[in-house]
């Protein structure tokens, strides 16, 4: 009988330990993604973290302040601007218009914008300016091609601009209208256009020079330009929910969605390492390890916005880092959405073959 127990108890023992690192197994993340936030050298941190696997939420976290001037706490479901996240989502509604025969990514933008003044308008493919080899500028759409169109890459707003006008002429709709059904059928209820009345919606963007010195800005100096490629509204959990749409193949077609994650191109981001990565449509492909990644990242130190927004298939896991400041010193600009990236690609949650 003693034997028995003694046996009884070993197992039980045995039991609890097994229990005891399954659960540690479970979430190697937390807990070093707080010691992160923590930190205050080379800078602090302010903004949200989310990380979302299979529709449950893995991590949320809200840390500093939604308006630095009244001390108001930020929270998970407050309103950030995308940033350049806003070009997948361009690149989907124009995606969504080839589906519907309305736009080929391989004609020329004169084809759309016949009364368009500059003369590259009868090379440049839609297809160069979602993946940034139209040649043209960043910022200025009079300045002269970098290159000719299709050779090289150059990230480019302007482009998306262009973009955008081929997609409100093609669609015979605006931006506004046509993102704003796009959320709803998302369900990004927290999400919008930046027309004047949701625009009050925004956390107050912070700017941080180089020298130290900071400036809240109370409303972005963003025009209507920027939005196709630089600026919506959005909360971070409806972020998540862009993510489940998009890559689950709710808003196109598996083959036109295999179109935007291939890529013909590729150039390197800080965020994602050293090596170039490919570049398809308003999306990084990163396909050079073992976890394939596809994301985007977003910056703008004069607004005071930094936003990332990474996404792994194979485990259906979103990672989301916005925060409602951006650094004007380049080399800490991602420093936290660079440490909490290394966590969650070296965690439990997309290296276990049972992705607790």
């Amino acid at each position: 009988m003693n034997l028995f127990f003694t046996l009884f108890r070993i197992f039980f023992l045995v039991l609890f330990i097994s229990c005891n690192n399954y659960g540690q197994q479970k979430d190697d993340f937390s807990a070093k993604i707080d010691s992160l936030l923590q930190l205050t050298n080379p800078r602090s941190f302010n903004g949200v973290v989310l990380i979302k696997q299979n529709g449950k939420i893995k991590y949320a976290k809200a840390h500093g302040y939604s308006d630095f001037n009244k001390k108001t706490e930020l929270k998970i479901a407050d309103k950030f601007s995308t940033m350049s996240l806003a070009k997948q989502i361009t690149a989907t509604l124009i995606l969504q218009e080839v589906e519907k025969g309305t736009i080929n990514l391989e004609t020329p933008i004169r084809n759309y914008l016949p009364d368009f003044k500059y003369s590259w308008a009868d090379t440049i493919t839609v297809h160069q300016l979602l993946n940034n080899t139209s040649g043209l500028s960043s910022e200025d759409i009079n300045k002269p091609l970098k290159f000719i169109p299709g050779t090289a890459f150059n990230y480019s707003n302007i482009g998306y601009y262009v973009a955008g006008q081929v997609l409100e002429k093609q669609s015979h709709k605006t931006y506004e209208e046509l993102v704003t059904a796009l959320f709803k059928k998302c369900g990004m209820t927290d999400s919008y256009y930046p027309n004047e009345t949701n625009s009050k919606f925004l956390t107050k963007g912070r700017s941080i020079k180089k020298d130290g010195s900071t400036k809240q800005n109370e409303q972005l100096s963003f025009d209507i330009r920027n939005f196709f490629g630089s600026h919506l509204i959005v909360s971070v959990p409806d972020l998540a929910k862009w993510n489940e749409c998009l890559h689950a193949d709710k808003l196109l077609k598996p083959a036109t969605y295999k179109k935007m994650i291939s890529y013909s191109i590729t150039n390197t981001h800080p965020l994602f390492g050293g090596k170039p990565i490919g570049y398809g449509y308003g999306l990084r492909v990163n396909d050079k390890t073992n976890i394939m990644e596809i994301g985007h990242t977003g910056f703008h130190p004069d607004e005071g916005f930094t936003a990332v927004n990474l996404y792994y298939p194979k485990t259906k896991t979103s990672v989301i880092v916005m925060e409602n400041q951006a650094y004007e010193d380049f080399s800490i600009a991602y420093y936290f959405e660079q440490g909490i990236r290394k966590i969650i690609r070296e965690s439990n949650l997309l290296n276990s073959n049972s992705n607790l």
